[in-house]
């Protein structure tokens, strides 16, 4: 018989996982957030893990909140719940229910970055390393016991887009490896050490906001760390100046934080609090996301020398 798994999850993150466990076992019940996304005709979007659960004529539940269908998952013929970035809190009654009881595969290295944002944070506050933990789900966020964990190196070239993709993956192997370990009794758990406990929860709308004050280094981590969802953004001309992609120039600042220093054929050169980033693709207010060497093509250059980006 092959081991009936309980899937939870929402994002895109989530697809590569699930794919591999509709191959390889029999999921008999996929859980995801309500669909929220629309399309230009205002059309509600399935989430991605629905519409794969469809394609494969499984039954999806979406409960606003998950306690509301406790019985109906209750009442499922599963031997484990496996779940990934669904984004609620499973209610304690599920998380010993099952033979095999629930995990979660977490986008960090536990206890480093609890919470529903690891892979932003990690970018964002700089990390050389991340990884994936698979853990035994707990009543408190993210706080279970360590099954399994894997590392992968944050490069300087990756964004939240790229380190994404390859914890997806990441997660998606380390599971199939894990699952056959849990059905047969070779798994060893560890504690996860409190004292090392940091959060990485949802990114706030504040958080979004670049701060030309602080060192280049900063700036660069927080672009590329929300790009490209949500994005990083800055204030020019009383407009939103998204930005998505930059660099950081080994050139000290030449004037005040923010104050665009000069242009080159494809670049946007801007002060931080110690050197120069240069700013590569851009979503100004109201225009279409674009590279800075198409959007300098239709604008008077000389015009945003000096200007100030708040």
């Amino acid at each position: 018989m092959k081991l009936k798994i309980i899937f939870m999850g929402t994002p895109s993150f989530a697809v590569p996982i699930l794919e591999a466990l509709i191959k390889n076992y029999d999921v008999v019940l996929v859980v995801s957030q309500p669909d929220r996304m629309k399309d230009k005709k205002g059309n509600l979007l399935p989430t991605a893990t629905k519409e794969l659960a469809l394609k494969h004529n499984i039954n999806v539940l979406q409960p606003e909140k998950l306690k509301d269908a406790t019985d109906i998952i209750l009442n499922t013929d599963a031997d484990i719940i496996i779940t990934c970035a669904y984004g609620q809190f499973v209610p304690e009654v599920l998380l010993n229910h099952f033979k095999y009881k629930a995990i979660n595969v977490h986008g960090s290295l536990l206890p480093k970055l609890r919470g529903g944002a690891p892979i932003h944070w990690a970018l964002i506050n700089g990390f050389s390393e991340t990884g994936i933990t698979i853990m035994y789900m707990d009543k408190k966020m993210d706080a279970g016991d360590i099954i399994a964990q894997e590392k992968i190196k944050i490069l300087d070239t990756d964004n939240l887009d790229s380190l994404y993709e390859k914890l997806s993956i990441l997660g998606r192997e380390l599971l199939l490896k894990t699952i056959p370990l849990i059905i047969d009794n070779k798994i060893k758990p560890i504690k996860q050490d409190d004292n090392l406990v940091t959060y990485g929860l949802n990114i706030k709308k504040e958080e979004e906001k670049i701060d030309f004050n602080k060192p280049a280094t900063c700036v660069f981590n927080l672009i590329r760390g929300l790009s490209s969802n949500p994005g990083s953004y800055c204030i020019y001309d009383n407009k939103r100046l998204k930005i998505y992609s930059a660099t950081i120039l080994d050139e000290k600042a030449d004037d005040d934080p923010g104050v665009i220093s000069y242009l080159d054929k494809d670049g946007i050169i801007v002060n931080c609090q110690d050197k120069k980033i240069k700013i590569l693709d851009i979503k100004l207010e109201g225009k279409k996301r674009c590279l800075v060497k198409d959007y300098l093509n239709g604008i008077k250059k000389e015009e945003l020398i000096g200007r100030k980006l708040y």
